[in-house]
C-alpha cells in the first residue's frame, strides 16, 4: 500500500515536470538594472517606441526603488506619447505627479499631462476630416487646460511655460466656442434664459476669445425675447462698441413652414433672415483687442466648402493654393 502511494506520487510529479518542460514557457533571466535602462534608451533613440515601452515597464516592475526608477517613469511618459497612446501618457504623468510631487522635473510631468490631453482632443477624424471639433465634448480640452494652468501657476519660469501658454489660448477659444454652440442649441429650442446665461458666462470668463462677439449677440437676442429690454440694449451697445464690423444675425431656428421648405422657398411662408454660425476657435471678428505688447492681426475666416469639396479633401477644388 505504501509502495503504491510512492509510485503514484512519483508519476504525478513526473507528469507535472513533463508538462512544464514541453509547455513552451520560458522563464526570463534577471536583467541588470543598468542594462535594462540602456536598452530602453537605445530603443528611444531608434524610435522603437513599443520596445522602449516594454523595457521601461520591465525596469519599473523589477526595480521599483532603483536608481533609474524615477527617470524611467519620465521616459515612459514620453514613449507613450510618441506611440500615440495619449491616455496612457496622461495617466503615467498623473501617476508621476502623485508619487514625486517635489521632483526637479515635475514641470515636465505637468506639461506632458496637458500635452497628452491636448493631442487626445484632436482625434484622427478631427485632423483629416472637416469636423467641427468645438461641437464635441470638451472633457479632454478641459483636462489639458487645467494641467497647463497648474504648470503656469506653479512653475512660471519653466522652459515649457511659453508653449503651454500658447496652447492654452487655443483651448480657451475652443471651450468658449463650445459654450456658444450650446447657447445656439438653447436658442433654437427657445430656452432664452439658458442661452443668455451661457452667453454671459463667455463674456465674463473668456475675454479676448472670438466667441465673445457671438455671446453678446446671443445675450441681446435672448434678453429681447425675455422682454428684458434694458439688458438687451446693454449687450447690444457693448457689441456695437467693441465689434463694429460684426454682422448681427439671428441664432434662432428658421421659422419656415413645410410647404416653404419643400418648394425651396418658392411657395409658403418662411424667414429669409440668415441663421448665424458660431465662429470657429481660430476665427477672430474685427477688431480684436491685442495682448499687451503685441499686435494681433485678424485671421481671415475660412470660406464655406461644398459637400463635394469636403468629401474629396479639396483635391478637385478650383481655388489656387
Amino acid at each position: 500500500m505504501r509502495l503504491t502511494k510512492l509510485l503514484s506520487t512519483f508519476v504525478i510529479v513526473s507528469l507535472l515536470t513533463g508538462c512544464s518542460i514541453f509547455s513552451g514557457e520560458r522563464v526570463e533571466p534577471d536583467i541588470p538594472e543598468d542594462q535594462l535602462y540602456e536598452e530602453s534608451i537605445s530603443a528611444i533613440d531608434a524610435g522603437n517606441w513599443l520596445l522602449a515601452i516594454e523595457k521601461l515597464q520591465k525596469l519599473e516592475a523589477r526595480y521599483p526603488f532603483g536608481r533609474y526608477s524615477e527617470q524611467a517613469q519620465l521616459e515612459l511618459i514620453h514613449a507613450y506619447f510618441k506611440n500615440n497612446k495619449q491616455t496612457s501618457a496622461a495617466a503615467a504623468a498623473d501617476r508621476f505627479i502623485r508619487l514625486h510631487p517635489n521632483h526637479e522635473n515635475i514641470d515636465y510631468a505637468y506639461y506632458m499631462k496637458g500635452l497628452a490631453a491636448f493631442e487626445a482632443e484632436r482625434s484622427f477624424f478631427a485632423r483629416f476630416l472637416p469636423i467641427d471639433v468645438a461641437q464635441r465634448d470638451p472633457g479632454m480640452a478641459r483636462d489639458s487646460f487645467d494641467a497647463f494652468t497648474t504648470l503656469l501657476n506653479r512653475y512660471p519660469d519653466s522652459e515649457y511655460a511659453l508653449d503651454a501658454q500658447k496652447r492654452m489660448q487655443y483651448l480657451k477659444n475652443r471651450l468658449a466656442t463650445y459654450e456658444i454652440h450650446v447657447a445656439t442649441y438653447y436658442m433654437k429650442r427657445q430656452a432664452w434664459l439658458a442661452a443668455a446665461n451661457r452667453g454671459r458666462y463667455v463674456v465674463e470668463n473668456m475675454q479676448e476669445t472670438p466667441a465673445v462677439a457671438d455671446a453678446l449677440a446671443i445675450m441681446a437676442e435672448a434678453y429681447t425675447e425675455l422682454g428684458l429690454d434694458d439688458l438687451a440694449a446693454d449687450a447690444r451697445s457693448v457689441l456695437e462698441l467693441n465689434y463694429p464690423k460684426y454682422e448681427v444675425r439671428t441664432f434662432q431656428e428658421s421659422r419656415n413652414d413645410l410647404v416653404y421648405t419643400a418648394t425651396f422657398g418658392l411657395i409658403g411662408e418662411g424667414s429669409d433672415e440668415p441663421v448665424a454660425r458660431p465662429l470657429a476657435p481660430t476665427e477672430f471678428p474685427e477688431p480684436v483687442a491685442p495682448a499687451e505688447g503685441e499686435t494681433l492681426e485678424a485671421i481671415p475666416q475660412e470660406e464655406e466648402r461644398g459637400f463635394f469639396d469636403r468629401i474629396t479633401f479639396g483635391v478637385f477644388s478650383s481655388d489656387d493654393k
